[in-house]
């Protein structure tokens, strides 16, 4: 039985949804759904859009919305707050270490193929030390709740984190459209979020800098499925949203073209996958690179966020080792731990995720949004069978979970009804660590469903955390 967030054990209300609950009992399932459509009219007035591609139709999708928000008590966030900065410290430990002289793996606690062979690991980053020695600047961690006391690390996202977007307009949202609950509850802010981006940006910018540091972000253009989210945080930290035909390299400096000449550049927000950057550095095919800009990188006339290479370290087997990552370079014990995993590359561990694939959920090392992921339970024998075909084929690109009674959360479906949801926060990482007294809450809107993704028709709520 899964643990409903809202109740204790016993079926009380817990303390911290005390005063939610009598807003929900005040208003009336009614009232709160027409409150819904009101959200849903703002919603699609904004334009807080995804895109989903390749499935016919308007890719063009509004994001699901649930009114009634998620809550963690003050005490929660100590330990998640302290459990979050832990492995981002750890995380970026290890990316350092891995480019640099590899001490986890000569002391043998992480098999060197898995990173030196991994598709993730960058050689053209080998003995580079970035500003600030920060190779991810932004870490998402992904978080699920087992229990009343229990929380675990799902994944680790180390390269461009989305859903920021999602925190900042849920919460805008919901203090417009209900003052009054927000006066009667201590819910802490997060709307320091793009100012806190933006310290942490101009923090590890290069030492050929000067003066106050210039920032931009750099997007893909319009057909990203992310674009409402970069056009969105370039807005809120007031600086320039850039395309690649926006920018060139001179004399190793990265300049912007704008209608007052060139403008040069300090620091970049990458939204552009590492293939894609610079064709003469990475893919020579690239269309959305701008050549030239890891040369200038490399020399000290720019600095990526993040840094080329960091995705390594979110990669689904090297997160079997992050606990032993906080050992190894912190000195510490884990405050948060990972979800059991078996990993397919080690052939005891392959048969028995073979043997038990129906009861298991299996993902691609290398997959995300939810896609390339089977959930034994819920799938057919033939989409059992088809999916241990390919484990079998190529072990080393799986890993196995079990299927764990993920918390949920109370979500307006004509009544207060429980789905399952997670949790990403987003840690800021420069010269110092920020980390929002918040994050981004997925829902899995269908009941019964464990995949949240809005990509696979999950949604976003507003995360609350309450002040002392």
């Amino acid at each position: 039985m899964a643990f409903f967030e809202m109740t204790d054990r016993d079926g009380a209300v817990r303390p911290c949804y005390a005063e939610v609950k009598r807003w929900i009992d005040e208003v009336g399932i009614q009232g709160l759904e027409a409150r819904l459509k009101e959200a849903e009219t703002i919603f699609r007035r904004i334009g807080i859009t995804f895109a989903v591609y390749g499935e016919g139709g308007d890719p063009e999708r509004l994001i699901p919305f649930d009114l009634l928000p998620r809550i963690f008590s003050a005490a929660e966030w100590r330990l998640l707050d302290r459990g979050i900065r832990q492995r981002a410290r750890a995380l970026n430990a290890f990316l350092y270490d891995v480019y640099h002289r590899g001490e986890i793996i000569r002391a043998g606690i992480m098999p060197g193929d898995l990173v030196y062979r991994n598709r993730a690991f960058e050689p053209q980053m080998i003995g580079f030390d970035p500003p600030g020695g920060v190779y991810s600047h932004v870490v998402g961690i992904d978080i699920i709740r087992t229990g009343e006391a229990g929380f675990q690390v799902l994944e680790d996202n180390c390269r461009t984190p989305s859903g920021v977007s999602y925190m900042l307009e849920n919460r805008e949202i919901m203090q417009r459209m209900f003052p009054a609950l927000f006066g009667a509850t201590r819910v802490a802010p997060v709307d320091s979020y793009p100012n806190d981006l933006l310290a942490t940006l101009k923090e590890v910018a290069p030492a050929k800098a000067r003066g106050d540091p210039t920032v931009v972000v750099l997007t893909p253009g319009a057909l990203n499925s992310a674009y409402y989210e970069h056009s969105f945080l370039a807005d809120l930290m007031g600086v320039e949203l850039v395309e690649p035909m926006d920018l060139y390299v001179d004399d190793d400096r990265v300049w912007m073209k704008t209608t007052q000449g060139p403008k040069l550049v300090d620091v970049i927000y990458r939204r552009i996958d590492d293939d894609y950057l610079d064709p003469l550095a990475f893919r020579p095919d690239s269309m959305l690179g701008v050549p030239g800009l890891f040369g200038a990188y490399r020399a000290g006339g720019v600095t990526l966020c993040s840094a080329p290479g960091a995705g390594i370290a979110d990669d689904k087997a090297i997160y079997l080792f992050v606990p032993d990552m906080i050992r190894f370079y912190l000195s510490e014990q884990p405050v948060l731990e990972n979800v059991p995993t078996w990993r397919c590359a080690i052939p005891g561990e392959c048969a028995y995720v073979l043997e038990h694939l129906s009861e298991l959920v299996a993902k691609e090392v290398h997959g995300s949004g939810g896609y390339g992921m089977l959930i034994g339970p819920q799938a057919t024998r033939a989409e059992v069978e088809a999916y241990a075909e390919r484990i079998r084929a190529n072990p080393v690109d799986f890993i196995a979970q079990p299927t764990l009674a993920l918390s949920t959360a109370p979500v307006l479906a004509g009544g207060v009804v429980p789905r399952h949801v997670d949790f990403r926060p987003y840690c800021l990482v420069g010269k110092q660590m920020r980390l929002a007294p918040g994050g981004l809450t997925r829902v899995a809107l269908t009941e019964g469903s464990l995949v949240v993704n809005s990509s696979q028709g999950g949604g976003v709520k507003d995360t609350w955390v309450l002040d002392e």
